[in-house]
């Protein structure tokens, strides 16, 4: 009888598979699976159409820092990505695990719901309005969110197999969100004998999977399902209609009400295509039940290969012993015990005393010992629906630790775990300045510039005599003393080159500092980038806002020292042509008064050149400093523009990633 019953229910999945979605299903649930199924194929994608989407849609993102919130809008004017307004886009990539020729889940598009969104194809209507899990809601939702705007912040920066773990876990949220909420999907996966398909059998009350003494037995994913509408999960995880059962209808029956159970092959099997079942069905299953028997269930292949890496998804991690019929006395509850320290040094958290964690038990398939437990564990599980977003959240906690060399690393104290604070301190900026000052020589020029407006005091206040012997030398000079000065020649030029690629190097190191390396290195990047041409444009700035052309200006008091001085010459003509009417006899001999008068000239003139020059001291060192202020407010803006503003733009890209990042950890960001 009981063979009878499963060929019935397989040949009713392949008769409802042939059927239109929209004839009238029977009473007995399977026709309505079958209905669920056409519905789903209809409103899904293949995986060709869904790569597609994934190609079409990354135009939508820019390189820019804010532009992309405000202008990726749909047609219709609404935002194109989920409720917080950022562009639904995710990196078109296969779920790890997946073999060759599985077809990834596809991407969320404009005609299916995406995980956060309430509105659903028409296909899929009828499984998502059934029951969605309002799990999905709240800290879940905002964590998927921040990651999707992790990935599209973080496409220009890092390379696809970076996020590839983070877009297949954005997707797999997508595609588990448009199914149904009131199912639960339970993997049972175990080793070459451990019992796998005898407990799947004992929990449905029928013998459905094949068992026996061949190995392997199971080469192929039998799903169950106790409840209605389940074709879509069935369908997502690529379990064909001949392989689709029902439990045997009895009492027991609503204790699992929403329960999909999976039997996996062995995940031991000699046979590379059972593996890789069960690595595609691991990663989109919401539970997992673990079976392992008395001789195996400290196999190494098990914990490192599973058990292990799967530490942080130990809330949808049950651990059974199975055959404990086959242990005398209490050696049941001594490999029980052995077998929970083995899980604890795996780091999986085990749920004792009220305590989130793993569920581990024992019992025996094949003579019932200890399956009502498991049924009646199973039961609450699936009545609380909400194993599915607590599947997805252990993914979310998975890909955060493994993104964390790439966002937070070395970070700072903005959502990092370490104490260096990112960004450039403003010593670094002087530093900077004063390094680009230095290469264009902004102290040398206003050194010049003080040296010209003395020059030009004493041209004006100083002696005519003084003034004939000055530029007697400086003609009689080979060199061109005069200023402005001559062009630096060659070497210094290059000297002042290498002091700019020293500045840039520098500032871009200390921006660096504390940054992931892929962070890092845009950092440096566009550092470098910014650089190309910075020596030419200082060359110009050296000119154009270097030393004025033409004369210093003159202040005030220069025409009363420019008339004393004229009339100290003026007196010493007076009296030197006195002297000589009295030689030859043209003015009545008197050689005191222009005997006075010469001296007073000859020691005037010089009195009055250096009162001048005393006072032309504060003006002089004032127009230097002002042109040397000038030079170097001119270096510093143009490196300013041109390398501190590109860095600048990447640590602000990189602390918005990082917040990112943060809230994706399921961190509160102030």
């Amino acid at each position: 009888m009981t063979a009878v019953t499963a060929v019935t229910d397989h040949t009713e999945h392949e008769r409802e598979r042939d059927e239109p979605p929209a004839k009238p299903s029977s009473t007995d649930g399977t026709p309505g699976e079958a209905r669920n199924a056409g519905e789903t194929s209809t409103a899904g994608e293949t995986p060709a159409s869904g790569e597609a989407r994934h190609g079409s849609s990354e135009g939508v993102w820019d390189d820019g820092l804010i532009a992309r919130r405000g202008g990726a809008t749909s047609s219709s004017g609404a935002p194109s990505g989920g409720p917080s307004g950022a562009p639904s886009v995710t990196p078109s990539v296969a779920p790890s695990g997946a073999p060759s020729g599985t077809s990834a889940p596809s991407s969320t598009s404009a005609s299916s719901s995406t995980y956060c969104g309430t509105s659903t194809s028409s296909g899929a209507s009828s499984s998502t309005s059934s029951g969605i899990s309002t799990a999905y809601e709240g800290p879940l939702r905002a964590r998927l969110d921040a990651l999707r705007e992790l990935v599209g912040l973080s496409r220009t920066r890092l390379d696809s197999a970076t996020l590839a773990e983070a877009g297949r876990v954005l997707d797999e949220a997508a595609a588990r969100r448009r199914l149904s909420g009131r199912h639960t999907v339970v993997a049972i996966a175990g080793a070459t004998g451990s019992g796998k398909s005898t407990l799947f059998n004992a929990l449905a009350g029928v013998t459905i999977s094949e068992t026996g003494v061949r190995r392997p037995t199971t080469a192929a994913p039998i799903g169950c399902s106790w409840t209605d509408g389940a074709a879509g999960l069935l369908d997502r995880l690529g379990i064909p209609g001949r392989l689709r059962r029902r439990p045997l209808q009895g009492p027991d029956l609503n204790t699992l009400e929403g329960l999909v159970l999976i039997d996996l092959p062995d995940h031991d099997s000699a046979v590379g295509e059972h593996r890789a079942h069960v690595d595609r069905i691991l990663a989109l299953v919401d539970a997992v039940i673990w079976v392992v028997d008395p001789e195996k269930y400290a196999d190494a292949m098990l914990h490192e290969r599973y058990l292990r890496p799967m530490a942080g998804h130990a809330e949808v991690t049950f651990v059974v012993l199975n055959q404990v019929d086959r242990l005398p006395g209490d050696a049941a509850d001594q490999v029980l015990d052995d077998l929970r320290r083995l899980l604890d040094e795996d780091g999986i958290a085990l749920g004792e005393h009220g305590e989130p964690g793993a569920t581990v038990l024992s019992l025996s398939a094949l003579t019932g010992e200890g399956v009502d437990e498991l049924r009646d564990s199973l039961g609450q599980f699936t009545k609380e629906r909400g194993a599915a977003a607590r599947r997805i959240a252990a993914d979310l906690d998975a890909a955060a630790d493994e993104l964390w060399p790439v966002y937070a690393a070395g970070a700072g104290t903005h959502g990092g775990r370490g104490g260096v604070r990112i960004g450039l301190s403003e010593e670094a900026r002087e530093e900077f300045a004063d390094r680009l000052a230095d290469a264009v020589g902004a102290a040398a020029a206003g050194q010049a510039a003080e040296r010209a407006w003395r020059r030009n005091a004493g041209k004006a206040c100083g002696t005519p005599w003084l003034r004939l012997w000055r530029w007697y030398e400086a003609q009689r000079s080979p060199l061109n003393v005069g200023w402005p000065a001559t062009r630096e020649p060659a070497d210094e030029e290059a000297t002042a080159r290498q002091r700019v690629e020293h500045a840039v190097r520098t500032v871009a190191d200390e921006a660096a500092s504390g940054l992931p390396q892929p962070w890092g290195q845009a950092v440096r990047e566009a550092a470098v980038r910014g650089a190309e041409g910075l020596p030419e444009a200082l060359d110009e700035l050296t000119v154009s806002a270097g030393v004025p052309e033409g004369r210093p200006p003159r202040p005030g008091w220069w025409p009363v020292a420019v008339f004393a001085q004229a009339a100290m010459t003026m007196l010493q003509v007076v009296g030197g042509l006195w002297l000589v009417a009295q030689i030859i006899g043209i003015a009545v001999p008197n050689l005191g008064v222009p005997v006075l008068l010469m001296l007073a000239g000859i020691v005037g003139g010089p009195c009055v050149e250096w009162g001048s020059r005393m006072a032309a001291r504060g003006p002089a060192r004032r127009y230097g400093a002002d042109a040397e202020r000038r030079l170097r407010e001119a270096a510093a803006g143009c490196g300013r523009a041109r390398v501190l503003d590109p860095v600048a733009a990447e640590l602000l890209r990189y602390l918005e990633v990082r917040e990112q990042y943060v809230r994706v950890t399921g961190a509160v960001v102030g």
